[in-house]
């Protein structure tokens, strides 16, 4: 593809952001969305951007209305789009007792409700790309649950089967569909968190998450554009996710005894 054009939600931070950079070195056209529309602006100068080159928006992915209107400002700008990257997400640590059903409703509207909004907007647009690609970011908690995440697992659980039957749904008409279980990554999603079980404040939950994160944000980025080079299904990110996949194939019901437990 000569300088194809890639949309990013979640690009001011974590994976999002080294997503942006790698795919501004491989030479695309860039649209890039996150809540936090410095964070984004402030990429976009780092990387010595113009509008041409770098669309920056304040994106609510929960808006279906809002990703409508991102989607035609894309189509205004660069004419299409050839990759799409749903990867904006949120976390909440908490014992289900605990959740209000506020907490769990807000998970499931970014988490997953971001992801079927931006796959049905640009999916049309998609289809008229020579070389078209939906990239939807899971977790390895989309493969596996452990405790104080039901909601996040119900969200990433939601994700999986949401773009694995979608995948069927557009094969034929030459898509690429991956859905991405990044394990570990070294992001503020715990620092930016709602932490609520009352044994687990946010310093010991933010040590225990940097004591399990062993893959940087760049070898994320680097692990999905290889995903999307070789056209996979599925994209595991680190050693922990393919291990955890594993453990879960081999054991579907008992591998919660096999899993390390959560420091004291």
């Amino acid at each position: 593809m000569s300088n194809p054009i890639i949309a990013i939600t979640g690009a001011g931070s974590g994976i999002g952001r080294a997503l942006a950079q790698l795919a501004n070195r491989r030479g695309y056209r860039l649209a890039l969305a996150d809540i936090n529309l410095a964070a984004i602006e402030a990429l976009r100068l780092e990387l010595g951007l113009d509008a041409t080159h770098c669309l920056t928006n304040e994106l609510d992915v929960s808006d279906f209305e809002a990703v409508n209107a991102w989607r035609d400002q894309i189509l205004s700008v660069f004419g299409g789009v050839d990759i799409v990257i749903n990867n904006a997400g949120i976390a909440l640590i908490a014992n289900a007792e605990v959740q209000s059903n506020a907490d769990i409703e807000r998970i499931m509207d970014v988490n997953f409700w971001g992801v079927v909004y931006g796959s049905k907007a640009f999916l049309p647009l998609l289809r008229q790309s020579k070389d078209p690609h939906l990239v939807n970011v899971s977790s390895i908690f989309g493969i596996m649950a452990v405790p104080s995440q039901s909601a996040y697992n119900a969200s990433k659980f939601a994700v999986r089967g949401y773009t694995e039957a979608l995948r069927q749904e557009v094969e034929e008409d030459g898509i690429h569909v991956c859905c991405v279980h990044p394990g570990g990554i070294k992001t503020n999603i715990v620092q930016s968190a709602t932490i609520l079980n009352t044994d687990r404040n946010r310093e010991q939950a933010i040590a225990d998450f940097d004591t399990m994160a062993p893959t940087t944000p760049a070898q994320a980025a680097e692990t999905i554009f290889r995903a999307i080079d070789r056209r996979q299904n599925r994209c595991l990110i680190g050693r922990d996710a393919k291990w955890m996949s594993l453990l879960t194939r081999l054991f579907p019901e008992s591998y919660p005894r096999w899993l390390p437990k959560r420091p004291e």
